[in-house]
Formats: C-alpha cells, structure tokens, sequence
C-alpha cells in the first residue's frame, strides 16, 4: 500500500509538471519568464530526486526545510533566498501570502500557485505524519508497550491498554466488566458522560477527569533543571533553576507593554468613569477581533485544568524579583532596580499539585534505556474530550453548578433580566448566578453558575450565554418538529433495546438534554477548526489544511467516494497491527474523506457492537490526553486588551461609548457588566475590536498586577506574565530550543536568529527586533562554549555530526545561552512567522499533532457521529451549521464558495439583534468592520459603512 500510494503520487508530480512546461515552451522575455523557467527546471529535478521518505529516526526529521529544488519550484527565488534561516519553508511559497504572493507576469499564474498551496501541505503533511511517530509520550504507564509493542503488534498500533481500565473504586467498576475485560455498554455509551470515562468504549478511563497530562517531547529532556541526563547538563550547564533566570525580571524588561506618557492608561485599569479618553497601547493584529481572544479561554476551560476548583496546592513558592544578570553572574536586585522595573519580590503563589515524583522506572530495548514515564507528573482535573464540559461540567462536584430548566429538564435554564421580563426565554435570557449552596470558591461569589467557574471573565460570560442559548435553540427546534411529526422516528436509539424506534414523542428530557449537549459540543468544535484556527492562522493552505480536517480533501462532495474512502483508512489502516500503516497512513489517508465522521458511514453499524461504535477512532498507539506543552503554547495572555471599547448597537456602532478596563469585568464584576450591557452590545464590542498581537512588549499591564484575595501572601498580588514562566518551569517544559528539536523544527544559534531576515537593517521593524535581541542577552546571558559537550540527540547538524554546546561557532567562542530561553518567551520573539500566523511556527507544530489528535481519537467526531446519539436533526444541525439546509456566503471570499460559516449563524440565531452587523461579515473572529479586501488581506481599512469608525483613524 505504501508503494502504490507513492507511486500515485510521483504520478501526479510528474503530470503537474508536464502541464506547467507545457505552458513555458514560448521563450522567456523577461525576469518573470526567467524565474518561472528556472522553477520548472527545479520541479524536474524535484521530481527526478523523488520523494522525501519519512524519517527513520528522531534525528533526521524533516524540520521543515526543503530541497533547494524544491523550494524553487514551489515558491520561486524568494522561497530560495530563506532557505537557510531556522523557519518553515513554505510561508515563502507561492500563494501562501496575500495578493504579493501570487505569481505575476508568468506565462501561466496558476501553476506556481498551485504547486505553491500543495507543497506548503503536503510540508504540513509530512510534520502531521512524523509528529505522530516521534512525539507521543504517555504518562499512565503505556509507554512501555509503544516502544515494544505487544504480542504481534507494534506499539504504535495497539489499540488498547490495561492502565485504562477502570478502577475499583469508579462506581461504573462493575457496569464495565469489573475484573474481566471492561467494555462500555448500555446507558454509557449513549452520550458524553459526566467524568468522560466511555468515550473509547475499549479504554474506560481515557481522557477522564484525574488522568495524568501526557507529554510530546521526550521524558528525559522535560524538567530540564533537574539535569537527569548529561545531554541536559551539558545543554544549560548548570545555570537553570525555577527562579533562574529570575520570571520577574523576564516579565518587566521583555513582556510588558509600554505606555504613552498621559495616556491615562494608569497600569491597565483605565479610569474609574470609563472615559473614552482613555488609552491602553498595545501591538494588534488587524485580522482577529477580541471575540477570538476570548474564545480560546472559554476552550481551554473545557480541555484542562492543573487546579482543583479553583485553587492549587496549599503551599507557596517565591516568584522572584529578586537578582538580575550583570557579566553573567546573577547579582542582587537593588531597591532603585526593583522600584525601576515594578516588580515585587514579596510576591508568592501557591505551588503546583504533583501528582507523582517519584522516581521513574526504566527499561532497556535493544540497548537504549527508557524512562517509563516524567520525573514528575501532574493530574488533568477536567475531562480531555472537547466535550462542552466548561459549561456542562465534568465532576460530582462541578455539575451541581449546572442549573436545568425546571419547566423543561431538556434545557438550561436562562432568566430573562427584571427589565426584560416579557423576553424571548431563549435570546433574551441569562444564565442564573451562583447561589450560596452552590459549590463556589470565595472569589466565584455573584458570577454566573457554570461549569468551570474560575478565572471568570465578560468575554467568557458572553460565550457561556451564547452556547446555553445555542443548547436550548436545538431543544425548542427538536420540540417544534416533534409537534409537527410526533410519531415520526428521530433517529436516537437506545443500546439496550436497539430495534425500538424511538420517535420524536417518545423521546425522555434526559435523552434530549444529552443529544443537545452532543450537539453543542460539535459545533464548538467544527467552529473552532474550520473558523477560529483559519482565521488565527489567516492563509491559503491553512484554510484548505483545516477544512480538510474536519470533512476531508473532498470536502462535502461525492457521498459514495467518501465512504469508499472512509472505509479504506478503518478497515484497512485502523485495523492494521502495522505500525505505518496503523499510524502513518491512516493519517495521510484520513485526509481524503475528513476526520470528523470518520467510520460512522458503515453500513452494517451496530449500536450494540462495540467495532461499530470505536471504529473510527485511533489514537495511534498511545492514549489521548492533553500533553503539557499543548498547555504551554497555549498561554496567550498579549492577545487580550487592557481596556475593552464598548459600544452601544441602538446608538451608533461606529462610536466607541466607553473605555472599560478589563479587569472590572472578572468573576463577579462580569454579571453586572453582562446585565448592564446586554449580549448584543457585548457582542459588537467583542466582535469589532483588534486583540493583541502575540509577540513580546505586549503582555496586558494590569495582569502583571492582579490582586487574587484567595493567596495567603504578604501582597495577594501575582504577575500573570511571570507565572506563566514558572508554570512551565514547574510542568518541566523545555526551554525553547530543545522545545524546537524534539518537535522537529531546525534550533536557532543565537539570539540574533530572531530577527526577521527580510527587514532591512536600521528599519524601525529592525531596530525594534535588534532593541529586544540585546534584551534577551542581557537576560539570559552568554557563556564560553566547549565544543566537546554534545547538548541533545533530538537533532543532527546538516552534516551527520552531534550538535555541541558552541551551536555551529568556534570551540571557545563566547556564545548566546539560546538554551536557556524559556519557551514562552522564545515563542513571543519569533518575528518570523507564515503570512497571517497570529501564533508563532513554535506553537502552530504543537497544534499541527494535537488538533488533529483531539479529533482522531474521539468517538463522537468520528464513528459515533450518527443519529442513534445525536438524533437525525442533530446531525444536519452540525453539518448545516444550524437548522434547515446549508446556507451559503455571498460571492467568492478569498476566491472559494463556502457556507455561512457556524459561528455566524450562531450568533444571528441566538442574538437577532446582530444580524444586520453580521450580514457583511465573513468569518465571525475577523474584526467585524474591516474590510477583507482581496486574498488573505491583512489590511486595516473599514468595510462601506464603518468609515467613521475610531478605529480606523
């Protein structure tokens, strides 16, 4: 199989290239003329050089980078000139950019721009495959199988594992199978449970509140301060500590945003009376709105949490402010430094809870030792499914914060606000707020009863309203048709009794209720990756990657062809105890029909049969769980404003009414902000102003000066931009560069690789890059190199050789400590980034595996997308983005046909008021007044009506 898919390939590379020589007989007149001859000879070489293999090995992965041949061939002289800087080939292909990456004056345009987009995905294919086999490592105590399989069966191909099973105190134990094989049946298979155990019907336990966090990189290189290897001590050389270099310090010099003198700013908090005179500066990114920032929060409080309800260990540790680097020795901060930089070495936080810290076991193959798991591991308190569970709960504990409408127990209950009493029950109402039973934290007092509660903000008040709402607009559309149709069959079906038609008046609230959570929990996740991600990540092949992840390459095309294709990648790939082909090529091919559905169009499924209901998932031998460093990547506090500009839709949406700071709409403050200002104002606000570009002098200043009562410490203030340093530190995240290799990106040799090498020098752009650059080395210091220490076995220099301590320079050079950067702040100085890359390259690898993973191992997005759980309206309500048929975009955005896009339609279902604002938008995460221009426009300028608008001054 694997030779006949290469040779279809190569088949297809030489047919493309033929069309495009055929297209340059006439001879060259000009520069344009020469480039495209010299790129299709480059293609010929390409093709005759054949196609890259996967890696063998960890230490000679693709990285990212490719042939000088085919670099221009896909992208021209361009793409050639940066082949050797550290970055990603393909954000330099053709197409890959905005209009100035089309090709121009060519004999024929569409070729380079076609082998511009599909080289650019088949790199991101070839790092999807290889991620999968080099950077899945479990941490329940399966590893050991991965690396030597079981039985007949490779690792990577195995399917199930005794360390998920159930336990004996779970009160599901015997339901399962007990002591004998455990297997989901019955009531427990039916819908997403509370804990998330019986999502993988075969494994229990998988992804279930308390599993431990998962790593992708290798466990000897996590936890890089404690030196477990001589590659680590050699890598840092004694230097890191979780205070060294000192997070503070970090915090003030490279992450704050600096501030216009009289701006009335005043750290973040704005003005007490909101004066629209007010200003917060801060970096933005012209193509992503504030709605966007927000939405991540509410997705991460839905995938993990290291804290248990609310809080962490009750132990405290410092958070520096304490030394800076002077000549690379670490000296005392002075009282003049500390009042300077604004930090406070009182500062404490409560400490992490650990899980396990014992020492690890080990175990030897074929002459390599393995750890069998971290030095230390840390529990995950929410359920890893992508199953809603921040607004529907995921413990005993958190679901007696979820509030069920008394007058229909298929609902949630909304209350309409005392000064709309005759409103709509669905678009006019409110969640209710914590009562004093309910289970709350101190600081949760008078905020809005939901699932995951902390860290409560009016963005997250804002989407729990609008997905409540969505959840009971599904229910009242369910009870309309089964007004209509009553004896109608909904398609739901019980296991236990699975020949019985269960029609629309037979249906329990209970049944309803979980059919709608089903539904709720996939339309969050089809608008998170075919409408947040492509928006985040604003680009050609990212747009076609992740619609292709979610309904394939075909996209919503020929029916029978994607069930041939989906049965070809379960029953050939999925069942296949071959580790490629189990892991590789079902990856590859999965991408012909789509993840999402996978192996639910069998047409002998059985609802009862446990390979009917598991057999599109796979896991690729290692269970699903979120990996710390998916956590890392996602820290992204510089996306979130200081001040939110509030505007009034009965009024004129073009003016901004208020600056509010955002730090007086947290936990309970948002319930007042939320009721005052009503979802659809909130919406504008949300919807039309920039969020903050990741990158560094650009972290929110109030977040460094958070006051959190909850902290039994001498300022009960934390800076937010420091925590997340030690939090990483803590978890045992790599720093930066070894973060970079075991992910199979190419390391960077000093600081200086950070700068853009497009800018021209004394640019304004170069200076700023070249000002942060000498700040890094002020931090993070340098040091003599010995060209004797080998510093990892992740990656090889381009010629075969160990990479050592001197990165490339002369033994006994004086050079940067590039190891030593923290991730977060690595990730933050990447300049160079893939046209409309909202996250750096660093952080889009870590997506690139887990995206997809989250996707591949759940039931529910993949086999079990079938009416017997969703019911046949809950199916078109995901596929059609709401009720009713498809509804499609105006004209051609950004040169394709798409429906109206599932968050707009969400909005203009549950909050009317918006739909006038919305009509002219296209991607609801794209600020809602800017024009989008032409192709992947990253232009600033007000779509026909917004001119007057502030924002655009």
């Amino acid at each position: 199989m694997k030779k006949a898919f290469m040779q279809v390939t190569l088949c297809a590379l030489i047919a493309l290239m033929a069309l495009s020589a055929m297209a340059a007989d006439s001879p060259a007149k000009s520069d344009p003329k020469k480039e495209e001859a010299d790129a299709l000879v480059a293609c010929a070489k390409a093709v005759l050089a054949g196609i890259r293999p996967i890696a063998a090995a960890r230490d000679v992965r693709f990285e990212g980078k490719v042939s000088q041949a085919n670099a221009l061939c896909r992208g021209g002289y361009k793409s050639e000139q940066f082949r050797l800087t550290p970055w990603v080939d393909w954000g330099s292909y053709w197409g890959t950019g905005d209009m100035s990456s089309l090709p121009s004056g060519f004999l024929t345009n569409k070729g380079p721009e076609f082998r511009g987009v599909n080289g650019a995905l088949i790199d991101l294919e070839f790092q999807r495959v290889e991620l999968i086999k080099f950077n899945l490592f479990d941490n329940s105590g399966t590893y050991q199988d991965f690396i030597t399989g079981r039985g007949d069966t490779n690792g990577p191909a195995l399917k199930t594992w005794p360390a998920m099973r159930l336990p004996a105190s779970d009160p599901h134990y015997q339901a399962v199978g007990g002591d004998g094989t455990q297997v989901c049946k019955g009531e427990l298979v039916r819908g997403r449970n509370l804990t998330g155990i019986c999502n993988d019907v075969k494994n229990p336990l998988m992804g279930s509140v308390g599993t431990p966090f998962a790593r992708n990189v290798e466990f000897e290189t996590a936890f890089p301060e404690l030196g477990q290897t001589e590659l680590t001590r050699n890598r840092h050389g004694g230097r890191l500590t979780l205070l060294t270099p000192d997070p503070q310090v970090i915090s003030r010099v490279l992450l704050t945003r600096q501030q216009t003198p009289g701006n009335n700013c005043n750290g973040g908090f704005g003005t007490k009376d909101n004066s629209v005179a007010a200003d917060c500066d801060y970096q933005k990114a012209p193509f992503f709105n504030v709605l966007a920032a927000y939405w991540i929060q509410f997705m991460t409080h839905d995938w993990f949490s290291h804290m248990e309800e609310g809080h962490n260990a009750p132990t405290y540790i410092d958070v520096g402010c304490k030394v800076k680097l002077v000549n690379n020795v670490e000296v005392p901060l002075t009282p003049e430094d500390i009042a300077q930089l604004g930090c406070r070495p009182e500062d404490k936080v409560d400490d992490t809870y650990v899980a396990q810290d014992s020492t690890p076991t080990t175990f030897t193959v074929n002459g390599k030792t393995y750890m069998a798991r971290a030095a230390k591991t840390f529990s995950n308190n929410n359920t890893a499914w992508w199953d809603a569970s921040q607004i529907y709960g995921y413990d005993e504990t958190s679901v007696k914060r979820v509030k069920r409408d008394p007058a229909d127990a298929a609902k949630l209950l909304l209350q309409p606000l005392i000064t709309t009493p005759n409103a709509d029950p669905v678009t006019g109402g409110y969640l209710p707020t914590l009562q004093p039973g309910d289970p709350q934290q101190p600081q949760w007092a008078g905020q809005e009863s939901v699932g995951f509660p902390d860290n409560f903000t009016i963005g997250l008040s804002f989407l729990h309203n609008l997905f409540v709402r969505e959840h009971n607009s599904f229910v009242t559309e369910f009870r309309k048709q089964g007004a209509l149709t009553p004896n109608k069959d909904c398609g739901l079906r019980d296991p236990a009794d699975p020949k019985r038609v269960i029609r629309y008046k037979d249906i329990t609230p209970d049944e309803l209720f979980a059919a709608a959570r089903l539904v709720v929990a996939a339309m969050i996740a089809k608008i998170h990756t075919t409408e947040w991600t492509p928006q985040l990540l604003y680009n050609e092949p990212l747009y076609k990657g992740m619609n292709a992840n979610w309904s394939g390459l075909l996209g919503t095309g020929d029916p029978d062809v994607s069930r041939a294709l989906s049965q070809i990648v379960t029953t050939s790939f999925g069942k296949s105890k071959d580790a490629a082909a189990a892991t590789q090529w079902y990856s590859v091919f999965a991408s012909g029909p789509g993840i999402f559905g996978l192996g639910s169009q069998n047409k002998h499924y059985d609802i009862t049969n446990p390979d009917s209901i598991n057999g599109g998932v796979n896991h690729f031998g290692s269970p699903f769980n979120f990996p710390e460093e998916f956590v890392s990547v996602y820290r992204l506090h510089p996306l979130v404003p200081d001040l939110l500009e509030y505007r009034d839709l009965s009024k004129d949406p073009n003016q901004i009414t208020e600056k509010i700071a955002v730090i007086n709409t947290f936990e309970g403050k948002s319930v007042d902000a939320m009721h005052t200002g009503g979802m659809a104002n909130w919406g504008l606000t949300l919807g039309r102003q920039r969020l903050g570009l990741l990158t560094l002098h650009n972290h929110p200043q109030f977040m460094q000066s958070i006051t959190l009562p909850r902290l039994d410490t001498p300022t009960k203030q934390i800076d937010l931009a420091a925590l997340d340093i030690i939090r990483d530190r803590e978890h045992g995240v790599p720093r930066f560069n070894e973060f970079r290799r075991q992910y199979g990106l190419r390391q960077l040799t000093s600081y200086d690789d950070f700068i853009d090498k497009s800018l021209t020098a004394g640019s304004d752009a170069y200076n700023q890059q070249k000002q942060a650059v000498d700040q890094l080395r002020q931090l993070y210091g340098t040091h003599t190199c010995d060209a004797s220490k080998v510093i990892t076995d992740a990656q090889l220099n381009e010629d075969g050789t160990p990479i050592n301590d001197c990165l490339g320079h002369a033994n006994g050079s004086v050079v940067d400590n590039i190891e030593d950067v923290d991730t977060v702040v690595g990730y933050l100085a990447e300049f160079t980034r893939p046209h409309g890359f909202a996250i750096s390259e660093t952080q889009f690898v870590v997506f690139i595996l887990n995206a997809s993973r989250r996707l591949f191992s759940d039931r529910f997005f993949t086999s079990s997308f079938r009416p017997e759980f969703y019911t046949q309206m809950g199916v078109e309500w995901v596929n059609h983005n709401g009720p009713g048929p498809v509804e499609m975009e105006k004209g051609s955005p950004n040169g394709h046909q798409e429906p109206v896009l599932p968050l707009k339609r969400v909005l203009m279902r549950n909050i009317p008021e918006l739909k006038a604002e919305l009509d002219p938008v296209i991607n609801a995460f794209d600020p809602w007044a800017r024009d989008r221009g032409q192709y992947y426009s990253l232009a600033w300028k007000p779509r026909p009506g917004a001119e007057s608008d502030p924002a655009f001054k």
